[in-house]
């Protein structure tokens, strides 16, 4: 392969604020060190997270003071290889979710991070397609399977049943032969159904607690703390709510305890193992993932007004070349 070039170009941001304080900059490329791999981005997921972070939310205080550069999700080529890095060969399609909660500075042209933080792409998906799936699908396997332990027969509720984690969520519960029903309003219902939801439900037209009241778990992704109140409701003795990104509410917390049920926060990590699992369930049929839109790297501030709708189906994704 080619020696990269020692400039790239990045997204990067100076000051906390809306999506125009996005702009596209020429920057040092970084040098893989010891155990890392240096990706040619191909492609970069747009998460609520990237949103949150720029306007000084979120995670903002964990990076410090801009400038930075924002983005998690990856899909790319292995450029280079640092010292001890054994699993990946300049060439490799890899994908992944380098770095989160650190800076993960994926909205540029090439990224560093640890090899672990990586698998091999998924056969058969686009890079847009695989950069839609590692910090949402992550968030969704280690709230389904690592937190919760979701086993045949179970009720799931979904909440955002269309959105990022939402709609890989309904699909992996169901990978695990859990009941799963999904909220979504009436224009993305069909959307919903169509990733093998069993049941769901209008946001819009009904109240989800007085339809559920037997669930084993409840992923709550809308995270306001009068919602995760409402979920509580939807419990089944026992039961667990998992709140995604702010936590539990302490409100929420007390009346999970005083109810008899529980109620956790989670923050997704980096996960090779659960990215492979991912891609088999990929590669069998059984996980597709929705890009709802795919624009390039000079327009990362459109890209971020649209997932700050809070309206889009599935992901946003910025592509490179």
């Amino acid at each position: 392969m080619s020696t990269p070039p020692a400039r790239m170009q990045a997204v990067v941001q100076d000051r906390f604020g809306g999506p125009e304080v996005l702009r596209l900059a020429e920057v040092e490329r970084p040098e893989p060190g010891p155990t890392e791999i240096l990706v040619r981005v191909r492609a970069a997921g747009v998460n609520p997270v990237d949103v949150k972070t720029r306007a000084g939310e979120g995670i903002a205080g964990w990076l410090g003071d801009p400038p930075f550069t924002l983005g998690w999700d990856v899909s790319g080529v292995v450029e280079a290889v640092g010292f001890g890095a054994t699993l990946f060969r300049p060439g490799d399609e890899v994908y992944g979710m380098p770095r989160f909660p650190h800076a993960g500075a994926a909205f540029a042209e090439y990224v560093t991070a640890p090899s672990r933080h990586f698998a091999r792409k998924p056969a058969g998906l686009s890079h847009a397609e695989a950069a839609a799936l590692p910090l949402a699908a992550l968030t969704a396997w280690q709230i389904l399977v690592d937190t919760a332990d979701v086993r045949a027969g179970q009720r799931v509720l979904v909440h955002a049943a269309a959105g990022g984690v939402g709609h890989l969520a309904v699909q992996i519960a169901k990978s695990r032969g859990a009941y799963v029903i999904g909220t979504a309003g009436p224009a993305k219902a069909d959307f919903v159904r169509s990733l093998g939801a069993d049941e769901v439900l209008d946001h819009t037209a009904v109240r989800f607690e007085d339809h559920v009241r037997d669930a084993d778990l409840v992923v709550d992704s809308i995270g306001t703390p009068a919602h995760q109140i409402r979920s509580l409701a939807a419990l089944r003795p026992g039961g667990l709510l998992v709140a995604v990104p702010s936590g539990v509410d302490p409100e929420a917390a007390r009346l999970a305890e005083e109810r008899g049920v529980r109620a956790t926060g989670i923050l997704v990590e980096p996960d090779r193992a659960a990215l492979e699992a991912i891609t088999a369930l990929v590669e069998s049929g059984e996980l597709r993932v929705e890009v709802s839109a795919e624009l390039p790297l000079a327009a990362a501030a459109e890209a971020h007004a649209l997932v700050e709708t809070g309206r889009t189906r599935g992901k946003v994704v910025l592509t490179l070349g």
